[in-house]
């Protein structure tokens, strides 16, 4: 796990193959980030797996381990294909099965519907061995946390509940703040004195951001920090090396 002294960075992996057929347009990874940054805990990397075991398997152990919290989206539902459950087990070796808590909550949902409580809703209530369920208030199946991984539905209303349950539970870090500044020139005249000024404030993260508007190129320079006097003065200088026309 990355060093608890630093920034707690977070990771998210985005499971199954509709994501990367096309079929189905993921909108998690959008709103996972805009939380985690207010939240003080910057999404570092996102990465997206097929429906395959194994290569779910590895991926939760190498991010897990790289970061302070992984987060997965999508295959915990009742069919054959939702093996993320099982995946996330096998990486961290715990035992997988019907755990009475989650079982209980699924049969008072159903029982509320009148709906069958059958066996392939009854996948939805394997947990592993020392998870920690996370509330479902939209349609009850819960996600769990097992060490540091977060899994939750890939159903955007319910991914986004589950974070909300999840979030309190985290440690926050510092809040990244931002301010930005438009620049009425190409990347290629601005690149040189973008750098410098970058290696002059390394605790800042400079991003350009370029665009052509009514056949002018410009771009959009987006300065970020922890800490905000230091924020002020990188874009002091910023506005200092890239005045505006006729300024």
């Amino acid at each position: 796990m990355a060093d608890p002294k630093a920034q707690p960075q977070a990771a998210m992996l985005v499971i199954g193959d509709e994501i990367l057929s096309g079929r189905t347009r993921d909108s998690n990874m959008h709103f996972l980030a805009n939380e985690l940054t207010r939240h003080g805990v910057p999404l570092a990397e996102v990465r997206v797996v097929s429906d395959d075991h194994d290569v779910i398997v590895a991926a939760v152990r190498e991010l897990s381990a790289r970061y302070d919290h992984l987060f997965t989206s999508g295959g915990i539902g009742p069919t054959h294909d939702d093996i993320t459950a099982d995946a996330v087990a096998a990486a961290f070796g715990a035992h997988l099965d019907v755990r009475d808590d989650a079982r209980a909550l699924l049969q008072a949902h159903y029982d509320r519907q009148g709906s069958d409580f059958n066996a392939a809703r009854m996948r939805m209530a394997r947990i592993p061995d020392g998870a920690t369920l996370i509330d479902n208030p939209v349609s009850t199946a819960p996600g769990f946390t097992l060490e540091n991984v977060h899994v939750m539905a890939g159903v955007p209303s319910v991914f986004q509940a589950m974070v909300a349950s999840v979030l309190p539970t985290i440690t926050s870090g510092a809040q990244m703040l931002s301010q930005s500044l438009t620049v009425h020139r190409g990347e290629g005249d601005i690149a040189g004195p973008l750098a410098e000024l970058a290696a002059e404030f390394d605790d800042v993260s400079f991003g350009s951001y370029p665009f052509i508007r009514n056949g002018a190129y410009g771009s959009n320079i987006v300065a970020r920090s922890t800490d905000a006097a230091r924020l002020d003065a990188a874009m002091t200088r910023l506005h200092a090396l890239f005045p505006p026309a006729g300024a």
